[in-house]
């Protein structure tokens, strides 16, 4: 299939966001977005059947930006892999940016990683540095591989007793402050710039990752195809987190999950045994630590929590259970209606 080309003229970079009952997030994320960068740009956001009003507020306030409505909650990897289908068919760009819908971009951010990533086109993924809204840093701009020996520390709690320690805190990267370059082995989703050949070629999120996990799957085919991906602080932005109305077990089970299907993925057919019995200690112990609390009178609503996630179990060991596209596939099908920019 011959790649799109973008018209003369055209902007380079295409800004995509998602947006999911996060209203007035997304309407900030905007704001800070038009107002901090200079390079010319496409934005499109795709609505996740909000109910909150979000998708007629960001037409209602942003008519310059293209929306998606779709009449379902596709997900986080599904919603970016229509977004950048739907960019590639009618108004082709050169760039891609995954943004959040709870970020608030600083000026320059866009700017400077865009400048980076083509001064340095070897990297094939970019991402930046990470604030929460007090200007403490957030290090979840980027991150660690899932290994066998991070999979024992995070079940066993070394990484959580040991936090900032190179050697049992690795998929945080030890203690350090986001705050040189360096290449990385997982950019966040969050702000994650990619040549939109690139992406095509890797074919794009994999589409059985619903929430959580999918930018770690894509950092992996990348990496082994020869691509590194790297972080600069010169582009900095304040990702809040936590905007979702999922329930704190419901998030724990959706990155269970994700972790498990990065086992099944990525590792080693010898060593997936001991990543899913990693996952299974991680909750075991958890739950037994909330337990002995509640029996002490503390921590009630921990013990509900993690005997939830517990009692999930069998389900989220599974990992992510969709058919997974072919690389270089169209992504996931959505009613048409519903995908065409507007």
């Amino acid at each position: 299939m011959q790649a799109p080309v973008a018209e003369a003229g055209a902007p380079a970079l295409t800004v995509q966001i998602v947006s999911y009952n996060t209203r007035a997030l997304t309407l900030r994320c905007l704001e800070t977005l038009t107002a901090a960068t200079a390079e010319p740009m496409r934005v499109v956001v795709l609505d996740n059947a909000s109910d909150d009003g979000s998708a007629d507020a960001v037409a209602a306030a942003f008519p310059q930006v293209a929306l998606i409505r779709s009449a379902e909650n596709l997900g986080f990897a599904r919603a970016n892999n229509v977004i950048a289908g739907t960019v590639a068919t009618e108004c082709a760009t050169e760039w891609l940016l995954l943004l959040n819908s709870d970020t608030e971009v600083l000026p320059g951010a866009i700017d400077n990683l865009l400048a980076f990533a083509r001064a340095h086109p070897e990297h094939g993924i970019y991402g930046g540095r990470t604030l929460f809204a007090d200007g403490s840093l957030n290090p979840g701009s980027c991150f660690g591989r899932l290994s066998p020996w991070s999979a024992f520390c995070d079940a066993t709690g070394l990484a959580a007793a040991f936090r900032g320690s190179r050697l049992f805190d690795a998929e945080n990267i030890g203690g350090w402050a986001r705050d040189s370059v360096r290449e990385v082995d997982i950019v966040c989703g969050c702000f994650f710039l990619i040549p939109a050949a690139l992406w095509r070629r890797l074919g794009g999120f994999d589409p059985r990752f619903f929430m959580y996990g999918e930018e770690v799957d894509l950092c992996h085919r990348a990496r082994a195809a020869g691509w590194r991906p790297v972080v600069t602080p010169a582009a900095t932005i304040v990702h809040l987190g936590g905007a979702s109305r999922a329930s704190p077990a419901s998030k724990r089970i959706q990155v269970a999950r994700a972790r498990a299907s990065i086992v099944a993925l990525h590792w080693p057919p010898a060593w997936r045994p001991w990543g899913r019995a990693m996952l299974w200690l991680w909750a075991a112990n958890r739950y037994a630590a909330a337990a002995a609390l509640a029996r002490l009178g503390q921590g009630a609503g921990q013990r509900a929590l993690w005997a939830e996630v517990w009692g999930s179990r069998r389900d989220w060991l599974a990992g992510w259970r969709p058919a997974r596209a072919r690389p270089g596939s169209p992504p996931d099908p959505v009613n048409a209606s519903a995908t065409k920019l507007s």
